[in-house]
């Protein structure tokens, strides 16, 4: 019954790149919601500074919990912070938002909550490790999993439980975007590691597996598609989140391709995919509210000169765009390449095909912008609100971040990022 915490090889990986994620967002939030000395805080950048602390204690305490109530509580921290921060403007646009977000993690709370005492109630305990030395196949086992699953997915926001995300992201501020695009969906995904990998690696189907990688799949290809036909770059940069999400599931038919659990590659190439999104989409978020911020809107019709009034903007987007199609020596690459080598050595071809249309549809959008972008506009671009240079350097440095992982993967060696390691 007590609180059980530990830190792995895995939960500490992910507590890094929170970390840096975090830091970076909150240079790059200074300009908006900085209180000058000698003059009183007001509301807004109090609430924002508050949310964010709460966000980074929250997903650390995820990363830590050693049982599955603890998870469920900082589960329910994550939404509760995560929701005013969408919301933080207050116009009705942002709050009907919210309130979508809201209903969907509170019916991914019930779900989780429910498989949590199905397993209690058949196991007799809610402690990982013990859990993953009772757990066997049977009816009892199979339901608490697809509860819980269904659940973390709804929060997730995999397709086709994804409509909560790109209402959010379009009103939300641009620093809470890049939070809860780099990092709240990552907090489900984490769990629902832990649970396949971890607390029951022996009772998953193949059927489930497959499952889980189609609807990866699908993401990965309506995301990117309808990230295509946006006409808002923010709205192209939240469906392109939809997509890159679907990567994330690609590890669990390979991990599981007869029902016994391979995780060295998956694994590892799945948690290098979710710390390279991770910060390159911090990075185009942040790119993408400096572009609004500079120009007073944020179509792509009419970005024609903005490559030479906001060009550090401009060249973050486009070098976290690269860093997500995967080209080298992004995180990206690395990881895609595993989850490939994975799908050869398993003869499951076909997730390739999916792995190879993500990466040109990804190159295909940040091509668009680029050209819309790089025209020259007949009049030359005023700047309606001047650009703070610690936000671009911000958003840069994490871009870079993204872009350079695979050359610190591959030069201090591949880690040991199974559960429990």
């Amino acid at each position: 019954l007590g609180v059980a915490l530990r830190a792995d090889n895995f939960a500490l990986a992910m507590m890094l790149m929170v970390a840096l994620v975090i830091l970076g967002i909150g240079l790059y939030a200074r300009a908006d919601f900085a209180t000058p000395p000698g003059v009183r805080e007001a509301r807004r950048p109090f609430v924002f500074w508050t949310l964010l602390l709460a966000i980074w204690g929250s997903l650390n305490l995820m990363f830590l919990s050693g049982d599955l109530f603890t998870l469920y509580v900082a589960l329910e921290l994550l939404t509760f912070t995560a929701i005013p921060l969408v919301s933080l403007d207050g116009r009705a646009e942002t709050l009907r938002a919210a309130l979508r977000y809201l209903i969907f993690a509170l019916l991914g709370s019930v779900f989780y909550l429910l498989g949590a005492v199905l397993l209690y109630g058949a196991y007799g305990t809610l402690d990982i490790s013990l859990l993953a030395a009772r757990v066997g196949p049977g009816p009892a086992t199979w339901v608490a999993a697809a509860l819980m699953t269904t659940g973390l997915l709804a929060k997730t926001a995999l397709v086709p439980l994804h409509l909560w995300l790109p209402p959010a992201h379009a009103g939300a501020p641009a620093a809470a975007s890049a939070v809860v695009s780099g990092r709240v969906v990552k907090g489900s995904w984490f769990l629902v590691v832990r649970l396949w990998f971890e607390v029951r690696p022996g009772v998953v189907t193949v059927p489930a597996a497959q499952l889980l990688g189609g609807l990866g799949a699908a993401a990965i290809v309506l995301g990117n598609l309808v990230a295509l036909r946006q006409q808002r770059l923010k709205l192209l940069v939240a469906y392109s989140t939809v997509a890159q999400i679907g990567y994330l599931f690609l590890m669990f038919p390979l991990a599981f391709p007869g029902g016994t659990p391979q995780p060295d590659g998956p694994l590892i190439g799945g948690t290098l995919q979710a710390i390279s999104h991770a910060t390159a989409k911090a990075a185009m978020f942040m790119a993408v509210g400096l572009i609004y911020k500079g120009l007073g809107h944020d179509r792509i019709s009419d970005l024609a000169g903005v490559g030479r009034a906001l060009p550090i903007s401009v060249l973050t987007f486009v070098l976290a765009g690269l860093a997500l199609t995967g080209l080298p020596p992004s995180g990206a690459y690395v990881a895609k390449k595993l989850l490939l080598e994975s799908a050869g050595a398993t003869g499951q071809w076909w997730w390739d095909l999916a792995m190879q249309a993500g990466g040109f549809l990804t190159a295909a959008y940040v091509v668009l912008v680029l050209a819309h972008a790089l025209v020259p506009a007949r009049d030359p671009v005023q700047v309606k609100a001047p650009v703070s240079r610690l936000a671009e350097l911000a958003a840069l440095v994490l871009a870079l971040c993204s872009l350079l992982l695979g050359l610190v993967a591959n030069n201090v060696g591949l880690p040991d990022a199974l559960p429990g390691a």
